[in-house]
């Protein structure tokens, strides 16, 4: 066999390979294919629709008056003064009911840790609150909670001799965030248990053996190895929460600084009847959305990748 004959051997040899890959990477994104499409069509013509609509003049009550206003619903929208303080209120319900959850979900998460009867049906019990819907469950805080008749809360205030409270009345901010914190401290509490059972347990014992207390070996041992499943438990809980709805409208109607971006959008659509209007808040809430979002996962994923060097 010739030199030449060789070179061209191992110059076939070399190019397999990437042939291969080349063929995998052709056939897993032909695999791909059906659901990247339907996943556009699902999210990304809506979203082109809902700009078309954001630059039309359409309120329902004047079915006559439409046409085009160009970046009119924009400057509506930012000028009329509700954009901010909805933001504002976001921001403060989801990082009241998060740090609460989270707090709470510790606190559980350390009871249930431990070996004791009953420990299954208590993490059962315990998970319930985050199996139930979520107007399911504002309805159930609304009237058999926070009612001044009837609600559990006030009959233990008449039953102490203390003033009638109307909670969705005089504390609405402090009523959602309750109902959201009851209703997400389960979530919490299954990741942080995970983090918890995760742990070395020869470690725990040689702190007990060099006189560590309960409260140094849990800061300066388990709250460390926890940080990760923390920062887990807090942007998962901030995504979801940032979207919440149920509790809002069941609750507080907006009133008393509860008025979300996501009740705001349903302000305008369903209650205003302003179509464009509303369109123009539903661009701006994704794009802000699609901002917290992306900071979100990208400290979620480098939360993943260090993971194993925490």
């Amino acid at each position: 066999m010739s030199m030449t004959d060789v070179d061209t051997v191992q110059a076939d040899t070399a190019t397999e390979p990437r042939r291969a890959k080349k063929s995998d990477l052709s056939t897993a994104r032909r695999l791909a294919a059906p659901a990247v499409i339907f996943l556009i069509l699902l999210t990304q013509v809506p979203f082109l629709v809902t700009i078309g609509f954001s630059l039309v003049r359409w309120n329902l009550l004047y079915p006559n008056d439409r046409g085009f206003s160009g970046f009119d619903n924009y400057s509506s929208a930012l000028s009329s003064g509700d954009l901010g303080p909805s933001i504002v209120a976001t921001v403060v319900i989801t990082a009241s009911s998060v740090v609460l959850s989270v707090i709470f979900g510790m606190i559980f998460a350390l009871l249930l840790d431990r070996a004791f009867p009953g420990r299954a049906i208590a993490r059962t019990l315990m998970i319930t609150p985050f199996l139930i819907m979520p107007a399911a469950a504002a309805l159930i805080w609304k009237y058999s909670m926070f009612d001044t008749n009837i609600g559990m809360l006030n009959w233990l205030s008449r039953s102490l001799g203390l003033p009638i409270v109307s909670w969705g009345t005089n504390h609405p901010l402090a009523t959602v965030i309750i109902v959201l914190t009851w209703q997400f401290t389960p979530f919490m509490m299954l990741i942080l248990l995970a983090g918890l059972q995760g742990q070395d347990k020869g470690i725990l014992e040689a702190a007990q053996v060099d006189g560590a207390g309960t409260w140094r070996t849990f800061t300066w041992i388990t709250l460390p190895h926890m940080r990760m499943y923390i920062e887990i438990g807090v942007l998962l809980g901030s995504v979801i929460i940032i979207q919440v709805f149920d509790p809002i409208a069941i609750l507080t109607k907006g009133t008393g600084g509860t008025k979300t971006l996501a009740y705001l959008l349903y302000e305008r659509a369903f209650i205003g009847l302003d179509i464009g209007q509303a369109a123009a808040y539903g661009v701006v809430t994704v794009v802000l959305t699609l901002i917290v979002a992306t900071i979100a996962l990208r400290t979620l994923f480098k939360v993943f990748m260090a993971g194993g060097s925490r």
